[in-house]
């Protein structure tokens, strides 16, 4: 299992910030931790054929991560960041770029017949093309020992409840945060406490383990099987939380896939991510974290 590929699969693309630009894209985030771990991490996406693209590839290449990045006859993806008055930060996300335009490819056919885990999201599936790759990759995965993450990362105005339906119906691991938990309640109109609405999606939708995030408030996996793991957040020096919850998602997967129960990996998933939280940046080396 360990020497088959762990993928991130979605958007790559350059927060651009007043003072520069920052690699951004939850699914190399993902990739790039579960690395560490010593899986074969993959990113899937794709740039353009442009000075950004080049700069990406460079970027992840540097890393180490194996990639499957398509160059494509769209611009590479951006994210602007600007901020007000008050100084909170106003985000517009380039529509029709390149990771909007993932095509699906006999390559990609064999990475998912040949995968052991994969984390997506809802933002890559903005687009049909990208949702219809993202979906075939998921069909194409052997049934049987993997592990399908469906981090919903709910960004502006850039999903929809058929989008949430579909990927919850192709899933077996499911990452909410509270704040998207309620703008999800409203969609599906769930009512009661957390865990009582969280157990109606893993139910309705045949999810076999949710990972739910607050925040400094803690974070919860529950499983179908019935086990309850909470932990609080630890307390650090935060110095930036940027790709954080991405952090965590992979090295809770990544302990699964390297034999721990839920709670270890689940320990494991809030100490990477708060000392993620106490770097800068989404990509920090392991070095100087304990495993």
């Amino acid at each position: 299992m360990n020497n088959k590929y762990v993928v991130g699969i979605g958007e790559a693309l350059w927060d651009v910030f007043p003072e520069g630009k920052k690699l951004g894209g939850a699914p190399a985030n993902f990739a790039y931790h579960v690395l560490q771990f010593g899986l074969k991490g993959m990113a899937v996406s794709a740039v353009g054929c442009d000075k950004l693209g080049e700069e990406i590839l460079g970027a992840l290449q540097d890393k180490q991560l194996n990639l499957h990045i398509q160059q494509v006859g769209y611009p590479t993806g951006t994210v602007q960041v600007s901020l007000d008055d008050k100084g909170v930060p106003q985000y517009c996300i380039t529509e029709n770029v390149a990771w909007d335009n993932i095509d699906f490819t006999d390559d990609l056919a064999a990475i998912a017949r040949d995968c052991s885990a994969v984390c997506f999201g809802s933002l890559a599936q903005r687009s049909a093309v990208s949702r219809g790759t993202i979906e075939r990759f998921l069909d194409m995965m052997p049934s049987e020992g993997t592990y399908r993450i469906f981090d919903i990362n709910l960004r502006q105005q850039f999903y929809t409840k058929e989008v949430i339906e579909r990927s919850l119906r192709r899933c077996n691991v499911f990452k909410i945060n509270d704040e998207e938990l309620e703008i999800v309640s409203g969609m599906f109109d769930l009512d009661g406490d957390v865990e009582s609405r969280c157990k109606v999606l893993m139910d309705r939708y045949g999810v076999d383990i949710l990972i739910l995030t607050c925040g400094t408030d803690g974070s919860y996996i529950f499983t179908s099987a019935g086990e309850r793991s909470f932990l609080p957040t630890p307390k650090v020096e935060v110095a930036d939380t940027v790709g954080a919850g991405d952090s965590f998602t992979a090295a809770f997967i990544a302990g699964l896939l390297q034999g721990k129960s839920i709670a270890d990996a689940h320990r494991q998933a809030v100490d990477l991510s708060a000392y993620v939280c106490s770097c800068e940046g989404a990509m920090p080396s392991h070095d100087g974290f304990r495993k």
